[in-house]
């Protein structure tokens, strides 16, 4: 069975919007991308926490900077063959006061992890859904500003080019979904739904890919025995 890594926040966990509750398998992305791909030998792991970053430090919770645990994922779950990296909402709080570019060199950090550990392990690169405006007002999320707002939308564009540059497949969440109207924030049950058609068509294209390329190298190690 080959495994697929998906690393990521309270979108990838599937945060239920407006509470502390998780949706369902089923009913989250990663579990309807599994449900998808199950059949041509591949397993979906579920790597998301809420209020991780990409790189910065929670002065609150422990453990959300994610070029801390994702080296330790990557053995813990080894071998893995494609990941999935969707992160940068949560940098776009007001106490990081992050650059979207300074968000994107978070992003590049996690892909050199990936490949100084598997240079074989392809890449999925995802931007995440934009804040919704007003998630910074009373009742949603005061973690958040105007600015944050602001910063997210710039993030598909770089990570764009943070894909480009490493050589990796891409993605920008916001061109399929929004945050729900409940929270502006988090991917309500019919988001999760379109989302994971999205990705799954993605992926399954990259497995496709990879296994050309798997089939390449195996004939070119047989020549070099032959030979």
């Amino acid at each position: 069975m080959r495994q697929i890594l998906c690393f990521g926040d309270s979108n990838t966990y599937g945060l239920r919007p407006g509470t502390m509750d998780r949706y369902g398998w089923g009913i989250r992305w990663t579990s309807i991308v599994e449900e998808r791909i199950r059949d041509q030998g591949y397993r979906v792991i579920e790597e998301g926490l809420c209020g991780r970053t990409t790189q910065f430090e929670d002065l609150r919770r422990k453990g959300r900077r994610g070029t801390e645990l994702l080296p330790v994922l990557l053995e813990a779950h080894s071998p893995i063959d494609l990941v999935i990296l969707m992160l940068g909402t949560n940098d776009c709080k007001s106490a990081y006061q992050a650059t979207p570019e300074e968000i994107g060199r978070g992003a590049e950090q996690l892909i050199a992890q990936v490949k100084a550990y598997d240079p074989d392990i392809a890449i999925l690169l995802i931007s995440p859904i934009s804040l919704g405006e007003g998630v910074w007002e009373q009742g949603y999320d005061t973690e958040f500003s105007p600015d944050s707002v602001f910063v997210s939308k710039k993030l598909p564009e770089v990570y764009r080019t943070v894909a480009r540059r490493n050589g990796i497949d891409f993605l920008a969440a916001s061109d399929y979904v929004k945050p729900s109207k409940t929270d502006r924030e988090h991917l309500d049950a019919n988001g999760h739904r379109i989302f994971a058609e999205i990705v799954t068509q993605k992926v399954q294209l990259m497995l496709r890919e990879q296994f050309k390329q798997d089939k390449a190298r195996r004939m070119r190690r047989y020549e070099g025995v032959a030979s």
